[in-house]
């Protein structure tokens, strides 16, 4: 499948941010540190978007460097982020957040 653009929805910003609020709790420069690479896992999407399993109707890839799942979808060739979503939360809890935002 080839994937031409990548498209963040804006909803997906929001994730973001409680992600890094987050983490800009655990130390200096952490919450960077996981803005930064979950970017660089969105972009791969470029070269790996839809080879990942479909959870919820969604394809799911893990982030490399922390417990977080980007959600997305593929049509004419852009993968649209429709979530990004911490893996220790309940599994009821992520298919509600991702049945609201379909």
């Amino acid at each position: 499948m080839k994937i031409r653009n990548v498209v963040i929805l804006k909803d997906v910003v929001a994730d973001l941010n409680d992600g890094k609020t987050f983490y800009d709790q655990q130390g200096s420069g952490v919450g960077d540190y996981y803005w930064d690479s979950l970017l660089a896992d969105i972009q791969s999407l470029i070269v790996y978007g839809g080879v990942h399993p479909k959870i919820c109707g969604l394809y799911r890839m893990l982030a490399k460097r922390f417990p977080y799942a980007i959600y997305y979808e593929v049509a004419d060739e852009i993968a649209y982020v429709i979530a990004i979503l911490p893996m220790h939360r309940n599994p009821a809890w992520i298919e509600k957040r991702l049945k609201d935002r379909g």
